[in-house]
């Protein structure tokens, strides 16, 4: 994957830990700050396709009112943190303006569809989310929570049509 090369020889995540977010695979990869792959799973993303943020989306997303078409997962490189979503539940926020975090499939209506398409290694149907990286309960708990979740990391999201080199800054890629 020429975007992890690229942060093992830019030095991008300055010793942090990291993770990559592969949208077309949907795939969740997380490595250690030494540059060791910690794991990497399916995940869910966001249900509309884009790269973009929509401005607003973040008060929205408190209130339960993010329509469809602002629920894409954003491109770019992001400086995360672990924290607690509005239920208490640990989460990695990614961006916490835009409400954007990873975060282990939750229990409620949608939790038997989200836990089938996180047990298929395919990418389709993985767009299920309001714009978060949705990932299996085990992998949070055993990967995510403890590399990204033991304080700050970077998180690159990988573009669906943006080319790489724009949204990273970095010609090579």
């Amino acid at each position: 994957m020429r975007l992890v090369d690229w942060v093992f020889r830019s030095g991008d995540a300055h010793g942090k830990p990291f993770a990559v977010v592969d949208k077309r695979a949907a795939r969740l990869y997380v490595f250690r700050a030494d540059g060791h792959l910690a794991g990497d799973t399916p995940a869910i993303l966001g249900s509309t396709v884009g790269d973009r943020t929509v401005p607003g989306v973040g008060e929205r997303a408190q209130t339960g009112a993010v329509r469809p078409g602002e629920r894409t997962t954003p491109a770019g490189r992001f400086e995360a943190e672990p924290g607690r979503n509005n239920k208490g539940e640990h989460v990695v926020w990614v961006d916490y303006d835009s409400a954007f975090a990873i975060h282990r499939v939750r229990p409620g209506f949608a939790y038997r569809a989200r836990a089938a398409q996180l047990a298929s290694w395919a990418p389709q149907g993985k767009r299920m989310s309001w714009g978060c990286v949705v990932v299996p309960v085990a992998f949070y708990l055993h990967v995510v929570e403890p590399v990204l979740g033991a304080g700050r990391s970077v998180v690159y999201v990988m573009p669906e049509r943006t080319p790489l080199p724009a949204v990273f800054g970095a010609p090579q890629l």
